[in-house]
């Protein structure tokens, strides 16, 4: 096997665990609020889960992703879970709790990659420190490298999802922001949404608005 396969291998089976658990807490989050809000679909389509296998896209959580890293070198991966249902018309305020529901996704993955670098500072780095040469390079290592991928997949998964178009998070939460004539207009274009955002992304325009803050929280957990 080539050196460079092995690599994409490790790269992989690092990552795995961490968008797994990115993906699976980012969907529980939009239907565990939107239950709190009033609307239980989530709850009564079994997605209230931490299964990861049930918030799994066949083709936006694998195929997709992989098809991204290998045209693009790895340089631009971009990939989706199976969308928690929600019903807003179960909610008492359905613009503003929309909202809240969609918030709840990025706060999460940015209480993940707060979680993953407590574990990494206080935890992994100190026992490296005391333990022998033998479990540092086969279980701490592999640790160091999957919690420190965790604070970036999450922080970007975060910041991804903040951009402002619908059906991204942020575009729900801009939806529900804008006064409701101007809300009506906006959300129109929900249905080229993807496309809009795949165009900003490989426009470079995207990185205007996502990279200020993913660098602000990498900075802030102090990764990078």
């Amino acid at each position: 096997m080539e050196a460079s396969s092995v690599d994409v291998i490790k790269r992989l089976l690092i990552s795995a665990p961490a968008i797994l658990i990115a993906i699976t807490f980012h969907e529980v989050a939009h239907g565990f609020v939107a239950n709190k809000l009033g609307d239980p679909t989530a709850k009564f389509t079994g997605r209230l889960t931490l299964n990861p296998l049930v918030h799994i896209d066949p083709f936006g959580t694998i195929i997709l992703p992989l098809m991204m890293h290998f045209l693009t070198n790895g340089q631009f991966v971009f990939g989706y879970a199976k969308p928690v249902p929600i019903n807003p018309m179960n909610f008492q305020n359905p613009r503003k709790d929309m909202a809240l529901s969609a918030l709840a996704g990025p706060v999460m993955n940015i209480a993940l990659a707060l979680v993953s670098t407590i574990v990494l500072k206080l935890l992994i780095v100190p026992l490296s420190m005391v333990m022998p040469a033998g479990v540092n390079e086969t279980v701490l290592q592999p640790l160091f490298l999957i919690a420190t991928a965790s604070v970036v997949i999450n922080v970007v998964l975060a910041a991804f999802n903040m951009i402002p178009i619908p059906p991204l998070d942020g575009g729900r939460v801009l939806t529900g922001l804008l006064p409701q004539k101007q809300a009506m207009v906006f959300s129109r274009i929900e249905p080229f949404g993807f496309i809009i955002v795949l165009v900003l992304i490989y426009s470079g325009i995207a990185n205007l608005f996502i990279m200020p803050l993913i660098k602000f929280f990498l900075k802030l957990f102090q990764v990078y």
